[in-house]
């Protein structure tokens, strides 16, 4: 197994923080010359290359801290939510599986389209248990019950917020900002002026915040968000990524005085449309242009919105000469 590179920085956390590897190598990065011109050259890490089992993309890196955690626990059952057609779901149920644990989901109400019927016929096939629970508040409200009924012999379930954006869950991104950087040291790629990813959850945009200083990367990273349900502004991003740092500083990592701050991070909102799992015409030209062009495929809940917000901005000059990288974090298999 690879030793994860916040292993490798901080000795210490090989004792204190368990990692199970899910993927191997770095994703891949290239540059996309053939999307309409900006002011900045567009390149790409493929995070949809991410994983080795059934389902890849972002939420994997996540689960590579997770599911250890989840046994460091004793925990036989993971917990979390999501929509309809959540990717964070299939990913949960089937690398727990993998490895010996259970998965109850509960699914929150979103726009059905062909999208989401596959990929619920794929949460049916994946062994997971299934609670249609249709809002926030239903959610909320169920979650008690839910745990009182995945919990067997004393061992409770592990409880995990949508996205698995809790501060376990932003390692992997913290993992990736290291990852990015040393690519960036090999001359894989130029250093980016800006990152560009999707915001559904926020673990992934907090873990870039905190690992792209830890880097020593100067990198700005720009989220977009594509998820009304949740608060997701820069303080709240923030504040994760502090809780992750703390986290770290609790396991041995010596990071001095680093502190993420709200600064660090720009989030734009004026992508979303008429709400989490709506497309939006931008996106979809987006899709189409990444597919046709690129041979990059987007989906229109998360990823083709955060492309057609980075080609829009560079349009009109956001990113300066840059370049600019744009993060897919999309990974069907």
């Amino acid at each position: 197994m690879t030793t994860p590179l916040l292993h490798q920085r901080f000795p210490r956390l090989r004792d204190t923080l368990p990692y199970i590897g899910l993927s191997s190598g770095p994703t891949p990065v290239r540059r996309l010359d053939a999307l309409p011109a900006g002011g900045a050259p567009v390149w790409l890490k493929d995070d949809g290359a991410f994983g080795v089992g059934g389902w890849g993309g972002n939420k994997v890196r996540k689960l590579e801290w997770i599911l250890p955690d989840a046994h460091r626990r004793g925990s036989r059952t993971i917990v979390t939510v999501g929509g309809l057609g959540t990717n964070w779901g299939l990913a949960v149920a089937l690398y727990a599986r993998e490895h010996g644990l259970g998965t109850a989901l509960a699914l929150v109400d979103q726009p059905v389209d062909d999208h989401v019927r596959a990929q619920l016929s794929r949460l049916e096939n994946s062994g997971a248990a299934l609670y249609f629970t249709h809002s926030k508040t239903r959610t909320i409200l169920t979650a008690p019950l839910l745990l009182a009924r995945h919990t067997s012999a004393g061992h409770l379930p592990y409880l995990l917020p949508p996205g698995g954006s809790s501060p376990v869950g932003v390692l992997g991104y913290v993992e990736a900002a290291l990852e990015l950087a040393g690519q960036v040291h090999r001359g894989e790629l130029p250093e980016p002026t800006h990152l560009v990813t999707a915001v559904g959850s926020g673990g992934t945009i907090a873990g870039l915040q905190l690992g792209l200083r830890m880097a020593g990367l100067t990198t700005r990273a720009v989220g977009v968000v594509v998820n009304d349900t949740l608060r997701l502004d820069p303080a709240t991003i923030t504040r994760l990524a502090r809780r992750a740092a703390k986290l770290l500083r609790e396991r041995g990592a010596d990071l001095s005085d680093l502190a993420p701050r709200v600064g660090d991070i720009d989030i734009v909102t004026d992508w979303l449309g008429s709400g989490y799992g709506h497309p939006t015409p931008e996106g979809e030209r987006a899709q189409i242009l990444s597919a046709d062009r690129e041979h990059l495929h987007l989906e229109p809940v998360y990823t083709a919105k955060a492309m057609a917000a980075l080609l829009a901005m560079n349009e009109q000059g956001v990113f300066g000469d840059g370049p600019v990288l744009y993060l897919n974090t999309n990974g069907p298999r």
